[in-house]
């Protein structure tokens, strides 16, 4: 079937050929959205910050797109909407610099721009949103050309093919032009007039995919562009500087500050969390390192420095690499070290589309420099280093610092771009220098020996953190804002967000349409997307914030979801009002139980059986729940394209962690889904009304 705009008649296909339809929109709608998850931010750097948003305007647009089906609009179709988004995006250099109160941004600038383009986020997700809509337009009429049930299994099995096919993908570190032309087979029209149009227009949209991002490479976090001069290289993520290859001696004299404190071969046995390219395993290896542990999560930029770095010390025999999130890599580690390096780890990006979170988010918080502590030597020295750009963040990290060790660190902070500093904190400060047993100060201050290149000193000392300030935890892992709060950059861009949705339902959806709107299906998106995302988090959290941990957690979600349906289609289960009672239960549970609380279980393969067991109870309790509310839909389309909205809807909701930390997003949870109960009990049930024929399996 061609995705074009007005649909082809789909109101009366074979069984055949609906299933097989179903299935290859929704592997096209889920690999679409991945893409745009991975490519978009790596097009315009600040929207690494807002990736939920392209997965809100992926819903947005998936919904209008099926209540489109009913109402007589013309449409374009969709590989020319996709051309024009490509075009958008690949034409534009939209350069924007967020100055928040609220929430830092690295690499989106440090100062004010003099025409900050705020419409830019408004624009890509309608932009986004509008390309979904004739994608997931024909599945209108394709629901309700099967049982609801069945149309569903199917919309799950292309889902589960999609996220199997990017994992791969990713795995491989294909190049997005690859993504577009995969997407393109699947979706590839006839060989009529209209189908050549398609075809130069899918043509267009690999060629300029190519163009924009030639001579780049694809980690499965970013996009990397690397600019060689001798024996010095300049790694560009993002459109942002990340990191600088070039030989130790050549880095900013943070880098060496605990080696000049201490000497050279104070620090036998390292760990350095953030390798990056090398640069501190190298300046480790110079000061009588013997032993090295490397761990870097991005296996491109590892692969980088292995290749480029002119000193080669990931080939150092006393060197042992890891791929791997570093706060995981503790968790698995039983090894003591003398120093422990949090080595520059501001990733620039989040950690996936469905939640708030940074690559190093449970990296920087009180939980892991406690971690960290219990694999210190005894007289072991943990530290880290940045540009950490504003006084208040390094106060944090200190006051973090304080409450993990019982005492405060010992700071150097430097000027350029911003605030740079080293914290160090541990039981070697007892042997540190008498001179350095001083409150922190300003100005006038002297310190006997710095290596590497010099940055201008700002003061030194033993610094007490801000009581006023929040530290980071595992439930509240955001190091980067002052206090809770829910930044005025996300309120406003709520309000933008709001506004288009209303607008485009206007636009696309049929009259009436406010009649026949399915508001337990709303509530029940809403909830299950918030559901997800907490899923995700906890995940993330027990075993690492790769992309691999994501990809297969979301992959989990969907077996269940699998699983849940063809329980619901093969044999009867309990009533509805019992299944909301185990699910309130389960909930109830996992709120009781945070995750956090799994962390003490060595076991690796026991803690796994258990967090599975707590995330994904109530993951297949809700889907039980909307495998029978679905069953009995008389109007499928309308009901899946009200929870798809609803997903859209609670995806805002994810932010109120930014206030409440993520353990409490039970709440909402459990709000929308009472409201969603309340609505079906409201109305009464209506068991095995099937709004099409039903056709045979």
């Amino acid at each position: 079937m061609t995705v074009v705009s007005p649909p082809l008649d789909e109101s009366s296909p074979s069984p055949r050929r609906a299933r097989l339809t179903i299935v290859r929109i929704s592997f096209a709608i889920l690999f679409f959205e991945l893409i745009c998850i991975r490519w978009i931010p790596g097009q315009i750097r600040y929207i690494s910050y807002f990736m939920n948003f392209i997965l809100l305007a992926s819903f947005l647009g998936s919904g209008l797109g099926i209540l489109s089906a009913k109402k007589k609009l013309p449409i374009p179709p969709f590989p020319i909407l996709l051309a024009a988004l490509v075009a958008l995006v690949t034409s534009h250099r939209f350069e924007l610099t967020i100055v928040s109160p609220d929430l830092l941004y690295y690499g989106a600038g440090e100062g004010s721009s003099s025409s900050e383009k705020y419409y830019v986020l408004p624009l890509i997700f309608t932009a986004v949103a509008l390309t979904f809509v004739p994608l997931a337009r024909p599945l209108g009429n394709l629901f309700r050309a099967l049982p609801p049930l069945e149309a569903y299994t199917y919309d799950v099995l292309g889902s589960l093919l999609g996220v199997a096919a990017f994992f791969g993908a990713s795995a491989l570190g294909l190049p997005p032009w690859s993504w577009f032309a995969a997407l393109a087979v699947v979706l590839a029209p006839p060989l009529a007039p209209r189908g050549i149009l398609f075809a130069l227009a899918y043509a267009s949209v690999v060629f300029l995919a190519w163009r924009g991002t030639e001579g780049d490479r694809w980690s499965p976090y970013y996009r990397i562009h690397v600019t060689s001069n001798g024996d010095s290289h300049d790694i560009n993520v993002n459109n942002s500087s990340h990191q600088r290859i070039q030989p130790h001696l050549g880095k900013e004299t943070f880098y060496f500050r605990a080696y000049d404190v201490f000497g050279r071969g104070a620090f036998k046995n390292v760990l350095v969390l953030g390798a990056g390219s090398g640069s501190d395993v190298a300046i480790a290896l110079a000061h009588g390192a013997e032993r090295i542990d490397a761990v870097e999560i991005d296996p491109v930029i590892l692969q980088l420095g292995r290749d480029l770095h002119p000193e080669r010390p990931f080939a150092d025999p006393r060197v042992r690499v890891h791929v791997d999130d570093g706060r995981a890599f503790l968790r698995k580690s039983s090894d003591k070290y003398d120093l422990i390096i949090y080595a520059l780890p501001d990733s620039l990006t989040l950690t996936s589309g469905f939640a708030s979170l940074r690559l190093e988010s449970f990296l920087l918080t009180v939980d892991s420099f406690k971690a960290a502590r219990e694999h210190l030597a005894p007289n072991g020295l943990l530290v880290a280093y940045n540009y950490y750009r504003q006084d208040w963040l390094v106060q944090k990290l200190a006051r973090m610092m304080e409450e993990a060790f019982g005492s405060p660190p010992y700071v150097t902070t430097y000027g350029a771009w911003g605030r740079a500093a080293v914290l160090m904190a541990g039981p070697r400060l007892l042997e540190a220098p008498v001179e350095l047993d001083a409150p922190y100060r300003e100005g006038g201050v002297a310190i006997a020996k710095a290596s590497g290149s010099p940055l201008p000193l700002v003061g030194a000392g033993t610094m007490e953190g801000n009581a006023r300030q929040s530290v980071a935890t595992d439930d509240w892992p955001f190091v980067y804002m002052q206090v809770p709060t829910l930044p005025t950059i996300f309120l406003a861009s709520f309000g933008a967000v709001l506004g288009i949705a209303l607008v485009l339902l206007k636009i696309f959806a049929p009259s009436g349409i406010a009649r026949s709107f399915d508001w337990n299906m709303f509530f029940l998106g809403s909830a299950f997307m918030l559901l997800e995302t907490r899923s995700l988090v906890q995940f993330g959290l027990l075993f690492g914030t790769t992309w691999m941990v994501n990809s297969l957690v979301f992959f989990g979600i969907l077996v269940s979801v699998l699983l849940a349906i063809l329980l619901c289609r093969k044999s009867k289960v309990a009533p509805i009002g019992v299944l909301y009672a185990a699910l309130f239960l389960a909930l109830l549970v996992s709120w009781a139980l945070p995750a956090d609380a799994l962390l003490h279980i060595g076991n690796l393969q026991a803690r796994y059986v258990l967090a599975s067991a707590l995330t994904f109870a109530p993951i297949f309790l809700a889907n039980l729940i909307f495998s029978r509310s679905f069953r009995d839909s008389q109007n499928a389309d309308v009901g899946f394209a009200s929870n798809l909205l609803g997903i859209m809807f609670g995806g805002m909701f994810e932010y109120l962690a930014l206030v409440f930390g993520y353990q409490l997003l039970v709440i909402p949870i459990v709000v929308f889904y009472a409201l969603a109960f309340a609505l079906r009990a409201s109305l009464g049930s209506r068991p095995g009304e099937a709004p099409g024929p039903a056709l045979p399996t």
